[in-house]
């Protein structure tokens, strides 16, 4: 266990299908410097992956805990599906103990949207946080806590197989952004439904197409806030850890 008395340094990482994004954060969640990205490799298999983010942290602060967020669904920080990077290449692969053992500091793996979840939220109440960029991601958080994780962007919607298909990159690539806007005006109405949230938070590089006026309890969120949630992966840990029995 790390010396109570210093401060955390928390390597905080975004996977995404475009880019891996990157900073280091303090026990605050604070930026300790700008955050840096590099391109998502191609073939994005975990060998690559791995290269990618140590050619990303080779310049940066020294840091003694690693927090990544990974698009896919993720169970005690071994990959089970990432649609975007290719399931086949990611099963049951133990990303957690693969950083952890190519950067040399302990490391947690969550869902990507789950992470950002825990950076934008208020913890007050049933807060629903959603992830456009090349797939659809959601997190569902209760008082500040996560809920079991669902890969509901798998869901079929309309005539689409899956929300990823029906309001993903390839949508706007295919349909144009005023059709696509069309269709997250109608995922928003379900999300309301299904989820009776009371707040919704809205990130992913896609977030800043939306051209329709939003309800009072919807807000969009930055890659940069997201990112924070890398730090509170570590310091309830922390707290666990040293709280008395």
């Amino acid at each position: 266990m790390k010396n109570s008395a210093a401060p955390l340094q928390i390597l905080s990482l975004d996977i995404g299908g475009s880019h891996i994004k990157g900073t280091i954060l303090n026990e605050k969640g604070e930026l300790q410097k700008p955050y840096e990205k590099v391109v998502t490799p191609n073939p994005a298999s975990p060998d690559n992956m791995v290269k990618s983010i140590k050619t990303l942290v080779k310049d940066f602060p020294k840091y003694d805990r690693i927090s990544v967020g990974f698009p896919g669904y993720v169970k005690n920080g071994v990959v089970k599906t990432a649609p975007n990077l290719n399931t086949a290449l990611w099963v049951d692969v133990d990303l957690a103990k693969r950083l952890g053992d190519e950067l040399g500091q302990p490391a947690q793996v969550v869902n990507d949207a789950d992470m950002q979840g825990l950076g934008v939220v208020k913890g007050k109440g049933l807060e629903l946080v959603i992830t456009l960029g090349t797939g659809f991601g959601t997190a569902l958080l209760y008082n500040g806590n996560l809920l079991p994780h669902l890969e509901f962007s798998h869901q079929p919607f309309g005539k689409s197989k899956s929300y990823d298909k029906y309001i993903g990159e390839c949508a706007i690539e295919k349909e144009g952004l005023k059709k696509w806007n069309r269709r997250m005006q109608k995922v928003f109405e379900v999300l309301k439904t299904v989820f009776n949230y009371d707040y919704l938070y809205i990130g992913g590089g896609n977030s800043d197409k939306l051209t329709f006026k939003l309800d009072k309890n919807m807000k969009i969120v930055s890659n940069a806030d997201g990112i924070k949630g890398g730090s509170r992966l570590w310091v309830k840990d922390e707290l666990l850890e040293t709280t008395p029995a």
